[in-house]
């Protein structure tokens, strides 16, 4: 019988600790074994820093779960420590998702730093070395969400995660994310004078991370590098051809680098800019398709204009909860799934429950080979439905 999901990751925790070493070694197995390839047929499902519906975000234990349930891509951001270390975390500051408020030895960390156009106060990442940031434990950021990983978890670092890809047992994606790479810039300075952006790409090139879009190194190990940050999607251009994707907020906010709007560059002519150095775009999902009172309205015509400028669209963030899904959807996750895929004609999907995802395209578009007479079922029952609303 097999064991439960959380005594394996207890184990490995055990493992760490007893052992006192990286919980993950660094890739060095051989990757030459002949692995099930990454499915490139339907969306994408991308983890969003893992499975971290269920797990605290950015942990291993996180995207271990994501790759059991499905994931196409495990999605991490990506920091860098005082001493310069890149890890995978979201936040600039600690606060939210650790238990730094609670260690005395750190009470003088605290600071107030400017953060895209905003002061913030708090621990900051770039504040503490990665031996340090090491002896912190992760926590769930949601009070509604399962607690009972708090504290069982510590951070990871870049090569980490790779780590995790790589040793995966079938073709498992990385979609890590430069975080904030002006704050950081400023922040932490590295001896041979290269930038937040090098660091990041000479990791990916370090592990044979290389190739176009669909090339065939590519598909062997997928990447999408993601960023906020315009700049940094240009200069990183300059560094490698791995397919890049521009990560679009609410219309409103700012850039960090350019200070324009994100109304302003997604406009036409910026498309057609940045689609010289990107393969997509990564568009808060209420920027698609706005919604009022809960409820969705009138969607926009972004995807539309991306794709006819060959741009990928790769939505963020779909979370299984009622707190998150809008009231066109009645609770129903699966609901959600096909408006976005059969209506909207997203190319890939940034979920908290990656789980969720895979179950619902296992059923409603099963890979041709794998289809079962329940999937079959399944695309019966739509056509049905479709009649019955002529």
């Amino acid at each position: 019988m097999r064991p439960p999901l959380c005594t394996i990751y207890f184990l490995l925790l055990l493992l760490h600790v007893v052992f006192a070493r990286p919980l993950f070694p660094l890739p060095s197995k051989t990757n030459e074994i002949e692995k099930r390839p990454l499915q490139t047929f339907r969306p994408y499902n991308i983890a969003h820093r893992g499975s971290n519906g269920e797990i605290p975000e950015e942990t291993a234990a996180a995207y271990l779960r994501a790759i059991e349930e499905g994931a196409d891509f495990i999605e991490t951001d990506i920091l860098a420590s005082k001493d310069g270390a890149l890890i995978c975390f979201h936040d600039v500051t600690l606060d939210d998702t650790t238990d730094v408020a609670s260690r005395k030895e750190f009470s003088n960390r605290r600071r107030t730093y400017e953060v895209e156009w905003f002061n913030v106060t708090g621990w900051f990442v770039v504040d503490f070395t990665l031996e340090e940031l090491k002896t912190l434990k992760v926590k769930q950021r949601y009070p509604f969400r399962d607690q009972q990983y708090n504290g069982k978890f510590s951070i990871i670092t870049f090569e980490e995660f790779i780590s995790i890809a790589l040793d995966a047992s079938r073709t498992v994606g990385i979609y890590p994310e430069i975080k904030d790479p002006v704050f950081i810039n400023k922040h932490v300075k590295w001896d041979d004078g290269k930038k937040f952006e090098d660091k990041f790409v000479d990791t990916l090139l370090k592990y044979g991370y290389r190739g176009q879009y669909m090339s065939e190194n590519w598909l062997k190990q997928p990447l999408f590098i993601q960023s906020f940050a315009p700049t940094s999607l240009v200069h990183v251009s300059k560094l490698t051809d791995s397919p890049k994707i521009f990560l679009i907020d609410d219309i409103s906010v700012r850039t960090q680098d350019t200070n324009q709007s994100y109304w302003e560059i997604t406009s036409d002519d910026s498309l057609a800019y940045i689609s010289n150095y990107v393969v997509g775009l990564g568009p808060w999902k209420d920027t698609v398709v706005p919604a009022s009172k809960n409820y969705l309205i009138a969607p926009t015509d972004l995807v539309a204009r991306a794709h006819a400028h060959n741009l990928q669209v790769h939505p963020y963030t779909y979370r299984n909860e009622n707190q998150f899904l809008h009231l066109n959807f009645h609770q129903d996750p699966y609901a959600e799934y096909d408006f976005w895929i059969n209506t909207m004609g997203v190319d890939g999907l940034f979920t908290d429950f990656t789980g969720s995802l895979h179950r619902y395209q296992e059923l409603s578009s099963p890979h041709p080979k794998d289809e079962t007479a329940n999937s079959i079922l399944v695309k019966i029952a739509q056509m049905i439905s479709q009649y019955e609303g002529l």
